[in-house]
């Protein structure tokens, strides 16, 4: 059986890595005003940060059912069945348009996944499942295997500014007051597919050491993970974050991610992320 693997632009998988996985994407979009971006295709993680300083924050917006209908059929021309993986259900109706759509297409079998997470975390489940696509498994194999991944995987983010979250509706208004008087940086992560503090913590860098030492607890077993550091225009500083990782962390193999701009839309500029799984 051929098997397709599509997913949406908020895993932010590179187009190099896509192309070579021959990963199919279906892009969100950002509104600025009358104009809209699809992401990852009309505009890109560093141009979105520019248009925000000059236009302020945009809207957001899933893709439309005729457009996951499209795909699939066109996938049908080729492909038996289509893995279709996407973005939390909980703060999109990505997964649902999915849903929606593989029952009006003919010709081939869906199969939608809700991550219950975004950006490369989502961006993981994609990766295994392409690669065991590549490696002619079955579809129960590879389901199976994205029901695995759920139990080891860890996301942990904190934003610079909680009125993002606040104004998007991902994070109530009593939290971000608090967090903002208080000048607290929340640890965030997923809880039943939606974003929720963690822990309340009064400074970046003591945020940071706190996500490492989650981390840590998780690896310590010495057995091989995958970890990915994800930032909201940040590059330096997640690189360096990354160099000091590796050092400490030989069992970890560590990638380096964006927010781009529907993400970033709702977090805000300067979030930074540490996502890890088990191999």
């Amino acid at each position: 059986m051929k098997i397709a693997v599509v997913t949406d632009s908020t895993s932010y998988i590179p187009k190099n890595l896509r192309d070579k996985l021959n990963i199919h994407m279906i892009p969100l979009s950002v509104i600025f005003g009358n104009e809209t971006y699809k992401e990852e295709v009309d505009i890109t993680a560093s141009e979105f940060y520019k248009e925000v300083k000059l236009k302020g924050l945009p809207t957001t917006s899933q893709p439309p059912v005729g457009q996951f209908v499209e795909l699939f059929n066109k996938l049908s021309e080729d492909y038996d069945a289509v893995i279709s993986i996407h973005l939390s259900s909980g703060i999109s109706g990505t997964y649902q348009g999915a849903v929606t759509a593989s029952g009006m297409t003919n010709g081939i079998e869906v199969f939608p996944f809700d991550s219950e997470i975004s950006c490369m975390a989502q961006g993981f489940y994609v990766l295994e499942a392409a690669e065991m696509a590549a490696a002619g498994k079955s579809i129960q194999d590879i389901m199976a295997r994205l029901e695995e991944i759920k139990k080891s995987v860890r996301a942990y983010f904190m934003v610079d500014d909680l009125s993002h979250l606040q104004r998007g509706g991902r994070l109530s208004s009593a939290q971000a007051l608090i967090g903002s008087l208080l000048q607290v940086k929340p640890l965030l992560h997923f809880v039943d597919k939606m974003i929720a503090p963690f822990e309340k913590i009064r400074t970046s860098k003591k945020a940071m050491k706190r996500i490492v030492d989650l981390l840590e607890e998780d690896v310590k077993s010495g057995e091989p993970y995958r970890a990915v550091i994800i930032h909201a225009n940040r590059e330096e500083g997640a690189k360096e974050w990354a160099a000091d990782l590796e050092a400490r962390f030989p069992n970890v193999e560590f990638m380096i991610s964006y927010f781009g701009p529907v993400i970033g839309t709702h977090l805000g500029e300067g979030s930074l992320g540490l996502c890890w799984m088990k191999k």
